[in-house]
Order: structure tokens, then sequence, then C-alpha cells
């Protein structure tokens, strides 16, 4: 009798020792990964953008550039780690914010774009193209509820 118990207890003992195990690997693998960093850029329609970035550089002080001015800044997380958020200006007939028709665009910053993106099609997202990669990181455009284009960025850092 003494034999039988032990065994059953020994069962009970394994069983919930693996329950406790697993759930402890499922909670783990729930964490959410941090999807979005920050802002990478912000993008708009205007119908001069050159006027539009004068405009900027004369009244407002912004430092531009080709691609309209760039905001250095350094991550919280990490004091010592430089970033950046672009601001730019376009042309008004541009089709690069298409196929959302509004006037602006925001590119999101964000890590582990592939990931992301897999987590993204398995909630339904719409995903506009493929993750493109340039030597200053990866990108892919996406769209949300009310079909605003969005671009997130993995920046090469």
């Amino acid at each position: 009798m003494k034999k039988i118990l032990f065994v059953v207890l020994m069962i009970t003992a394994s069983f919930a020792s693996g329950f406790a195990f697993k759930s402890i690997l499922i909670n783990q693998n729930k964490k959410k990964m941090k999807k979005v960093t920050g802002i990478g850029g912000v993008f708009f329609k205007c119908k001069d953008p050159k006027k539009v970035t004068e405009w900027y550089q004369k009244h407002l002080g912004l430092n531009t550039n080709p691609y309209g001015a760039t905001f250095d800044w350094y991550e919280g997380a990490d004091s010592t780690k430089k970033a950046q958020t672009q601001w730019t200006p376009f042309a008004e007939t541009t089709k690069y914010f298409e196929p959302s028709t509004k006037d602006f665009m925001i590119n999101y910053r964000v890590e582990n774009l592939e990931a992301l993106v897999a987590d993204l099609k398995r909630e339904g997202v719409t995903i506009v193209d493929e993750i493109q990669t340039y030597d200053y990181g990866k990108f892919v455009h996406i769209l949300d509820a009310e079909e605003n284009k969005i671009e997130l960025w993995e920046p090469k850092d």
C-alpha cells in the first residue's frame, strides 16, 4: 500500500513540476516584444517641397538637407546610443504614400522587423510590400485601421 501511495505521489509531483515548468516557459514566451521604439520620421505632401523646406529653415531654424531635416537624439534605454528622426516634405504628386490617399505618413522605428512582420501577418494587418534592406536599415510598409500607410524602419545603428 505504501509503495502504491509513494508511486502515486511521485507521478503527481512529476506532473505538477512539469506543468509548472511548462507554464513558466509559456509565460516567458508570451512576453510581448517591444514593437515600436520611437518615431523614425514624419513625411507629408506639399505643393513645393523645396519652398516649404526653406521656410522651415528660415522661420523655425531647421538644419535642412536635401531630404528635409534630421533630428539627432539619444535613446533613453541606452543614453550612449545615438538615433535619428527624419522630417521630409514630399511633392503633393508623390506616389510614395500609396495606396493611402492621406497627405502624411509616419515612420516608426522598430526592433526585429522580420519577427514584427510575422506577428502583424498573423494578426491580419495589411502588409503593403516586402522588407527592403539598405545600408541604413530595413523598411516595410503597412496600413493601419483607417488605411493610413505606415513605414516601419529597423535602423542599422
